[in-house]
């Protein structure tokens, strides 16, 4: 297969990443409290929560006269930007952002758009996942994805990411505010970072009657970590104790 894409330059990078080992050592360091300080590179405070879902107007888009501003090409661009919190983008969702289209109507356009991309040999194309959808590779160009994700996961995280991962990983669902106590510091850039790197994902639920955002691990992060579920994560006796 990887001969028939071209693949054969795309040598799979050493994967420098962290290790389980630093993983759970990092947990353990924080929850003592025996971390050493560090500076936490480009991180910035996280921007306020935007007001919708989606981050997208279409409305005040410049439009190409080469592409007019139709309900199918603003379904394309939404699916080819995503959801900001990497979840698949609801019809419902979809729908708000066109004028005069109902979201059972959503289905229909991406049945236009898959046969389009069908009679074009795109090697795209877009699925349906849970009550949502997405943009994706058709699979035979997943050992493509496979290759670039595997250059991308070689890429060295932060302390400050690893010991993000640690908090989330061991304490999962967490919130924002609970990871800042705990590292004595704002995590919200960093946590961004994570979410866009597919290795955490965002979910809301409801905490003491109010609405609030948590975090988890990804199915990427136990890929990346070589494990089955979370209950292989490695414990000590010091984490015993937390």
């Amino acid at each position: 297969m990887n001969e028939d894409l071209g693949l054969e330059h795309f040598s799979r990078l050493p994967d420098d990443g962290v290790s389980l080992e630093e993983l759970s050592r990092a947990y353990a360091e924080l929850m003592r409290g025996t971390r050493e300080p560090y500076e936490d590179e480009g991180e910035q405070p996280a921007a306020p929560e935007p007001a919708s879902d989606l981050p997208l107007d279409p409305q005040a888009a410049e439009v190409d006269a080469a592409c007019p501003l139709t309900p199918r090409s603003i379904l394309e661009a939404i699916l080819f930007v995503g959801h900001p919190e990497n979840r698949p983008v609801e019809s419902r969702q979809i729908a708000r952002l066109m004028r005069g289209v109902r979201p059972e109507e959503i289905d229909e356009l991406v049945r236009e758009l898959n046969e389009i991309y069908a009679a074009e040999r795109c090697p795209y194309e877009i699925r349906s996942v849970g009550s949502g959808y997405r943009l994706e590779l058709r699979p035979e160009f997943a050992p493509l994805a496979n290759k670039l994700q595997g250059r991308q996961k070689a890429a060295r995280l932060s302390q400050a990411a690893i010991d993000i991962l640690a908090i989330v990983a061991y304490q999962q669902p967490i919130t924002r505010d609970a990871i800042d106590q705990l590292r004595g510091k704002p995590s919200g850039a960093i946590l961004n970072q994570l979410v866009r790197r597919r290795l955490l994902q965002v979910e809301r639920a409801v905490v003491d009657g109010r609405r609030v955002r948590q975090f988890r691990t990804t199915e990427r992060f136990l890929q990346l970590f070589g494990l089955e579920s979370l209950d292989e994560l490695p414990q000590s006796e010091d984490m015993d104790r937390f």
